[in-house]
């Protein structure tokens, strides 16, 4: 992409290579495992990482994952994402996959989000956070833009957010 600069190449790489696992719906699945899955830019660090470590996707409708280290999650998905969150030391990660996001944060299933923001405008497509749901109350933990304007902002879930009463 034209805004990807080195800054963002390097944060995304590096990113990708502090994973533990990742966890994907099931369109976000097929499109990776039909690049990366397939051997797409051999040597790159983020192919090597989604190569070498666990994949788990959340669905009901994939049966036969062809992508290897690949587990599907059905039944109690919240359960079993709540195990992979227990394990010690370990960060599993969600990259794309906007429905089980939404999903996540639903469940309160999220502990960090990282927002890359690009300098555009698009009017049209899906939110990223739905309209309804849970409040989600979230600190700012880093900040850091690069050269050609992208902003990466990495938020820590707190809970509930605290608002101000109205006084009289």
């Amino acid at each position: 992409p034209p805004l990807l600069d080195d800054q963002a190449s390097t944060f995304i790489s590096q990113t990708y290579q502090r994973a533990d696992a990742f966890l994907f719906g099931r369109r976000t699945y097929e499109i990776f495992a039909g690049s990366w899955g397939a051997g797409m830019d051999p040597g790159n660090p983020v192919g090597e990482a989604l190569n070498t470590r666990p994949k788990y996707v959340a669905s009901t409708t994939l049966t036969d994952p062809r992508w290897a280290g690949t587990t599907v999650l059905s039944g109690d998905v919240a359960a079993t994402v709540g195990e992979l969150r227990a394990e010690p030391g370990g960060e599993l990660q969600v990259w794309g996959s906007g429905t089980l996001i939404r999903w996540l944060l639903h469940h309160r299933l999220v502990d960090e989000i990282v927002l890359l923001t690009y300098p555009v405008i698009v009017g049209q497509g899906r939110r990223l956070f739905s309209a309804t749901g849970p409040d989600i109350g979230l600190e700012l933990v880093d900040l850091r833009s690069t050269p050609k304007g992208l902003t990466i902002q990495t938020y820590r879930t707190t809970g509930s957010p605290q608002y101000e009463t109205a006084t009289t």
